[in-house]
């Protein structure tokens, strides 16, 4: 008789997750919300010095209250430059996109030059590792042209998403990229779609369409200051790579009520981005006293669509 199989539990190791670093933007965020963000990411087995942490906040918090008095008004009034004449038929290709005026028709746009450390943030964290692989794509000598497409691709192919099936009625998308969504259900005639011959004879299409947007490095232009809307990765690597303007797309906002259809942060907090004397700014990542890092585990965007059929009899009319 075989001997049963005895597994020592000991001897096996599991892979660690890979992970990035990452700057967190310390100082402004409350204090319950820096602590459980860095907490959460500790390695298994270890336990967060809440003391050292509350002191790092603390710190941090000082020095922005420095700033409020001694860079007030930093964020206010930054001058928009125009677009190099070299670039414009770059402008006009993006333009012409249909996915371009699809996705940014609500509000009057520009594309102008934008001093990168005057941009108001509110992203609290930054993806190093991210960073490097965009600066590796950018290289170490990039060109106007070569800037303008990595803040405003042409054409630029999409990371592939990964595609299964999560049940009878549901499928999973999986990418490295947090911009992957859900974009629409939209209804379809039956001439529209190539593929597979349905077991029948169609009569309508119902699709639900998950991918990227547009992912632009845009900003938004309200109450006399520039806020990033997207793209903060590409404008921190920018400045690290010593850029110290770029060609950005820029929202004209002249009322309140327009800020909902370009970012719902802005939006519900137009106090701490529009109106407080010393914002979150660009810069503010880079300063010794305001970056905490810490090491995150690498992770993958996942979204589940599902949908559902029901069949019922109705009197006609």
């Amino acid at each position: 008789m075989d001997k049963p199989l005895v597994v020592d539990s000991t001897a096996i190791t599991l892979p660690q997750p890979r992970e990035d670093e990452y700057v967190f933007l310390a100082g402004r965020p409350p204090m319950p919300e820096f602590i459980g963000f860095v907490s959460h990411f500790m390695a298994p087995g270890t336990s967060a010095d809440f003391a050292a942490l509350s002191r790092e906040w603390r710190a941090a918090n000082d020095r922005v209250r420095e700033l409020e008095k001694t860079e007030a008004g930093f964020a206010d009034n930054p001058p928009t430059l125009p677009l190099p004449e070299a670039l414009r038929p770059l402008e006009i290709q993006l333009r012409a996109e249909p996915v371009f005026e699809r996705s940014f028709c609500f509000v009057p746009n520009e594309i102008a030059m934008v001093e990168l450390d005057r941009l108001v943030v509110f992203q609290k964290h930054i993806n190093l590792g991210y960073v490097h692989q965009l600066l590796t794509g950018l290289g170490p000598t990039p060109s106007e042209e070569d800037i303008f497409r990595f803040c405003l691709p042409v054409g630029r192919p999409r990371v592939a998403a990964r595609i299964g099936k999560s049940g009878p009625n549901g499928f999973v998308f999986m990418s490295p990229s947090n911009d992957l969504r859900f974009l629409e259900a939209v209804s379809l005639d039956p001439t529209q779609v190539q593929g597979p011959t349905p077991p029948g004879v169609a009569c309508g299409v119902i699709g639900l369409v998950v991918g990227y947007t547009p992912n632009l490095f845009s900003a938004i232009c309200a109450e006399g200051r520039l806020v990033l809307a997207n793209g903060s990765h590409r404008a921190f690597a920018l400045r690290e790579a010593g850029v110290t303007h770029a060609p950005c797309l820029v929202h004209r906002v002249s009322r309140s009520e327009e800020l909902p259809m370009l970012s719902d942060e802005v939006a519900n907090n137009q106090d701490r981005y529009l109106k407080d004397p010393r914002p979150p700014v660009l810069k503010d990542y880079f300063d010794p006293q305001l970056r905490k890092v810490v090491s995150v585990p690498q992770r993958l965007r996942q979204v589940k669509v599902a949908f559902g059929v029901e069949t019922i009899d109705v009197p006609a009319a």
